[in-house]
Order: C-alpha cells, then sequence, then structure tokens
C-alpha cells in the first residue's frame, strides 16, 4: 500500500482544529513489588467530563481562515464549444467569468491583541485573508510573517477588543499514549470534535524539511484541519496540526501536528523580526558512519563530511571564507563535539545570524588526516522554497551497449563521451551505475538525507580513497575487500538544481 503524505488545507470548506491531552488515565494500576497485580476502570464519566471541558475551554480561541487566492483562468475554448472558429471560441472566453480560488484552514489565537498561528501553507498565494471567529464575526487579517521551513505563520486582526486565546504548553513532555482530542470544522462540520492518543514523538515523514520532527496523533484528522493546535488536557498547545499520512486523501489514523517548544521560538522570532533568522554556514553535510571512520583512521564515529561548499549571490558563504574543502570532517563547533550531519546544522541554525564561531575538522593529509581549527562569522540562512527533499535520482536514462555486472549488485558502464553527456557528466572520470539490484543489500543502503544511496546516472571516482577512473580501476579496488570490510565511496551526480555535478559520500559494509 502506498502512503501520501499530504498537508490538511481544506478546498472551499471551512477548516478543522485538533488538539492533544495529557491523559488522565483510564486504568488505575495497583502495583506489588516489580509486578502489577491488578488494575480497576475508573468511571469513563469522568474522561467525558475532561473531554468536554477542554472542548468548552478550547473552542473559543479556535478560528476558521479564508484564503481568498488570485482570480482563476476563465474557461477554455475547447470546454466552452469543441472545435470552434476562433474568434467564437474567444468570445466565450471573454464572457466566463474569473472565479477567486477560494480554501480555508484553522488558526488558534495565541495572544487577547489578535495575533493568531496557522500554517504557513494556509496563507499561500492569498490575496486576501478573512478570519471566523467561534461567535461568528469576521475580520480581515494580515501576515506577521511566515517560515517555510518548518511551515508556520502569524498572522493578525484587528477586532478592537480583547479576544480569548489558548498558551503553549511543553511539547517536550508528551508521552505517547496520551490522550488528544480535535476540534474543528473537517467538511464544513463545524465545532466537530475527536478523540485519540498521541502515536509517537519526533516522527518525520517524506515531506518535511530538517526542522520538522512532528507529535504523531490518531485523532481523527481530515481536510480542513491544517494549522489547529493539539492541546493537551490543560488545554495548553502542544502542537499544530499539519499532515496527514493517507492511501485514499482523507483519515487514515495517522496524522501530524508541529510541536508546540519549536512553534514557540519560531512564533517568538515572527513577532520580533518577521521571520526566522537562522545562522548559515554554507556547506552541505553528510554524517560520519562506521564505516568513514575506519578508512580515515577516525578514533570515533562522529563529525559532518563537508560534501560540497555552497556559492552564495550575496558573496562566499561562511564555510567558504574559512577555508572548508569538500572531504572535510567537522568534529567541533563552538566548542561542542558534533555528533553527525544532523547535530551540526540544527546547532548552526541555533546560531544568530553574525554570529562569530570556532569549529575543528579535520583534513585527509596523505594516508591519514590532519586537524585543523577555522574561525568564522555565520551570515543567514537563506529562504528555503521548498521544504521536500529531492531525489538523487537523475533526470535522464543511457543505454550503455554490453553493461558490465559487477561486485556490490551494481552494473557498470564506462565513461565514454555519450553516456558522460547524457548524465550531464562531461568530461569526468570514474564507473558509471546504470543499474543496482533491488535484491542486493546496495539497494538498502540510504543517506542521511534518506535518499538511496546510490542510483542510476552516479559515477563513483574514490573507493576507500583510491581514485575509481574507469571499471577495471573499480575493480582493481573492490577485489582487496571481504565481507565485513567498510566501504567509503565518493560518488558525483547529476543536479537539475545545480551548475555542476553534486559529490556525496556512499558508506556500508561488505556483505
Amino acid at each position: 500500500m502506498h502512503y501520501t503524505f499530504r498537508r490538511v488545507l481544506g478546498k472551499a470548506v471551512v477548516a478543522a482544529v485538533t488538539f492533544g491531552l495529557h491523559a488522565t488515565p483510564i486504568l488505575a494500576q495497583s502495583t506489588a513489588g516489580n509486578g502489577i497485580t491488578g488494575t480497576t476502570a475508573t468511571l469513563p464519566e469522568r474522561l467525558s467530563d475532561s473531554f468536554a471541558a477542554i472542548a468548552k475551554k478550547v473552542e473559543p480561541a479556535v478560528v476558521s481562515i479564508e484564503n481568498k487566492g488570485r482570480l482563476t483562468a476563465p474557461i477554455s475554448g475547447a470546454s466552452a464549444g469543441g472545435d470552434l472558429p476562433d474568434d467564437v471560441m474567444e468570445y466565450f472566453r471573454r464572457q466566463m467569468p474569473r472565479r477567486p480560488s477560494i480554501s480555508v484552514g484553522s488558526g488558534f489565537i495565541i495572544d487577547k491583541a489578535g495575533h493568531i498561528m496557522t500554517n504557513a501553507h494556509v496563507i499561500n498565494g492569498a490575496s486576501k485573508l478573512t478570519v471566523t471567529l467561534e461567535s461568528g464575526e469576521e475580520y480581515p487579517a494580515t501576515v506577521v510573517g511566515f517560515d517555510d521551513e518548518t511551515d508556520l505563520a502569524v498572522l493578525h486582526i484587528d477586532a478592537a477588543k480583547d479576544l480569548p486565546f489558548v498558551k503553549f504548553g511543553n511539547s517536550d513532555m508528551a508521552r505517547v499514549g496520551e490522550w488528544v482530542l480535535g476540534i474543528g470544522s473537517p467538511f464544513g462540520l463545524t465545532r466537530s470534535v475527536t478523540a485519540g492518543i498521541i502515536s509517537q514523538t519526533r516522527r518525520e515523514t517524506t515531506s518535511t524539511s530538517f526542522f520538522q520532527k512532528f507529535i504523531q496523533t490518531d485523532a481523527a484528522i481530515n481536510k480542513g484541519n491544517s494549522g489547529g493546535p493539539l492541546v493537551n488536557m490543560d488545554g495548553e498547545v502542544i502542537g499544530i496540526i499539519s499532515q496527514i499520512a493517507t492511501s485514499t486523501g482523507d483519515f487514515n489514523g495517522v496524522g501530524f501536528a508541529f510541536p508546540s517548544t519549536e512553534a514557540a521560538a519560531v512564533r517568538d522570532q515572527i513577532l520580533q523580526n518577521g521571520k526566522v533568522r537562522r545562522g548559515y554556514l554554507g556547506a552541505v553535510l553528510e554524517s560520519v558512519k562506521p564505516e568513514y571512520a575506519k578508512i580515515y583512521g577516525l578514533t570515533e564515529t562522529m563529525g559532518a563530511i563537508v560534501i560540497d561548499v555552497r556559492s552564495d549571490r550575496a558573496g562566499p558563504t561562511p564555510a567558504a571564507i574559512a577555508g572548508l574543502q569538500a572531504g572535510d570532517v567537522i568534529v567541533e563547533f563552538a566548542g561542542e563535539h558534533v555528533q553527525s550531519a544532523q547535530d551540526l546544522i540544527a546547532r548552526v541554525s541555533s546560531k544568530a545570524p553574525g554570529e562569530a564561531i570556532n569549529l575543528t575538522y579535520y583534513r585527509e593529509a596523505g594516508s591519514g588526516v590532519e586537524r585543523k581549527t577555522a574561525s568564522l562569522k555565520l551570515t543567514e540562512r537563506p529562504p528555503q522554497r521548498s521544504a521536500v527533499s529531492t531525489s538523487l535520482e537523475p533526470t535522464s536514462v543511457v543505454i550503455e551497449p554490453n553493461p558490465i555486472s559487477r561486485p556490490f549488485g551494481l552494473t557498470l558502464a564506462e565513461p565514454t563521451a555519450s553516456a558522460t553527456a547524457k548524465y550531464k557528466l562531461e568530461g569526468l572520470r570514474g564507473a558509471i551505475v546504470t543499474d543496482v539490484d533491488l535484491e542486493s543489500y546496495i539497494a538498502d543502503v540510504r543517506l542521511s538525507n534518506g535518499n538511496a544511496a546510490l542510483v542510476e546516472g552516479d559515477l563513483i571516482q574514490r573507493v576507500n580513497r583510491e581514485p575509481v577512473s574507469d571499471i577495471a580501476s573499480f575493480i582493481k579496488v573492490v577485489k582487496k575487500l571481504k565481507k565485513g570490510d567498510p566501504v567509503v565511496m565518493n560518488v558525483l551526480y547529476a543536479d537539475p538544481s545545480a551548475n555542476t555535478p553534486q559529490l556525496k559520500i556512499v558508506q556500508f559494509t561488505v556483505q
């Protein structure tokens, strides 16, 4: 079964809201020694009363957000009348009314002054935003700011009075198994309430950015829930509903809310700066795995490998100014050990742009590595217009005559002029991957971002620090390997979004 992760913005329906609760246990446990000797059920009425109290407390702060987008194109000539003369089709085109696109999402009021938090995709492309309160009152809304990385936004309405609002709770305290409630208007059914539990925390999905780790819940979430709050039994927000996993487009029992702890930090920056400002290094990173540590003689399996040093329209990036190069392994940042690529990204992003930082890294030197240090000043992370990772698979396919099957379940081809041209790897030497055996263990090897490590169109240039210029040199290196040996490959691939081939580090153990 294929599942799709979707945002839950409703089209032309009032949006729903879900929220979670710190659970009052249904079962009271009695223990003796180290074991549970029995359980006694509490009265269901107590849980029902809790649900009702939370719904009553939170509903006044939950709002619907209508997004009226730009005018849609008028009806086409073909749909107006089929094979009509051009002048008649043009007449129909001019006569057809142009209608704005309308979609509706949810949000919640975060202070008495009328600031509202929601998803960024709820307000995307809006020419006009209208907020409707529980009372039915409608107000035009202005955008204070938004953050693409976390898909969050802050709006403001001027109601000329104090408004009811909800407070943020501590999502770090959320536990798997705790109850959650949903209040909102799925499919236009206003003031609907759903209940469930927290299924998991810090959950990643296939359509998230690095900065999105969700609370997963089985509370019913459907189209129109985007931007609604997830609240605990104290009526505090512990998450903001953002996505569902679905095979049908509707509720399948798996929903995701962005944690309140991170949301509060985004809220504060938007209210202060109108946007979120994160530190930026300007390097593409990969985590050090045991295989890499063994091949390069590192004493610990930790650190972030520099895969590429980015360029910037505004000038050299901090990584470039500091002299970092592809292949360097950053092991310390601001005096603290770097555990992985993800750890370094989090540390860099948590710093303010302009902050001066010292870092320590290893650089390949002969048969070993050399320890180096650098000082740099972070810049501001540029806007990320797409939070979804792009596939590493090339856009073109090359068919080489008589491809040769080689170890690791790879089918390889020589870097001929036609092959390198079709894969946009002109002038480069190495062994080209033309196929990966899906039944081989290497098909299961993944990069830190979850993408397949090797795909058709990849160009293998180094294996365990030894150069690869063609299939023969590849075979010469891998013939030395035996089961249990670590393997580190330097691989180039054509990225449609970049002007030059990009590097990735593939790490695995021979099986």
